[in-house]
C-alpha cells in the first residue's frame, strides 16, 4: 500500500484541507510555496496517464473548491501533475500539486539557456 493510500485509510496523519467521498486534499510536508497542497483521488490510480477521464472530470470541481477554500481562486495558483519517473513523480499515486500564496516563478528554468530546450 502506497503512502497516499495509508493517508486515505487514516494510518498516516495528514493536515487535511478538504475531503469528500472520492478525493482528499492535504498540505504537503515539504512545501515549495507558501501554500502547497496535494490533491488525490482516494482510489489508488498510479499516474495521470492511467487515469480514467471521468475521474479527472470529477476531480476538476474538487480542485476548484480547494482553491476557493484556500482563498486562491481570485489571486491565482499553479497546478502541477508529475507523470512517471522521468516526469518527476515520486509517489506512484496520482496527485495534483496546488501551489499559491505568492507570485510564483520558475527560477530553475530561466538562467540556463540549455534548460529551455527541454521546456
Amino acid at each position: 500500500m502506497c503512502i497516499f493510500c495509508k493517508i486515505v485509510e487514516g494510518e498516516i496523519p495528514a493536515n487535511k484541507v478538504l475531503e469528500n467521498d472520492e478525493f482528499l486534499a492535504f498540505h504537503d510536508i515539504s512545501p515549495k510555496a507558501p501554500i502547497h497542497v496535494l490533491i488525490i483521488p482516494k482510489q489508488h490510480i498510479e499516474n495521470f496517464q492511467s487515469t480514467p477521464p471521468e475521474i479527472m472530470a470529477k476531480m476538476t470541481p474538487f480542485i476548484q473548491e480547494v482553491a476557493k477554500k484556500l482563498s486562491l481562486d481570485k489571486s491565482g495558483y499553479r497546478l502541477i501533475i508529475n507523470n512517471g519517473e522521468d516526469g518527476g513523480q515520486e509517489v506512484m499515486h496520482l496527485h495534483v500539486h496546488l501551489l499559491g500564496g505568492a507570485k510564483l516563478i520558475w527560477p530553475h528554468l530561466a538562467p540556463d539557456k540549455e534548460a529551455k530546450k527541454y521546456v
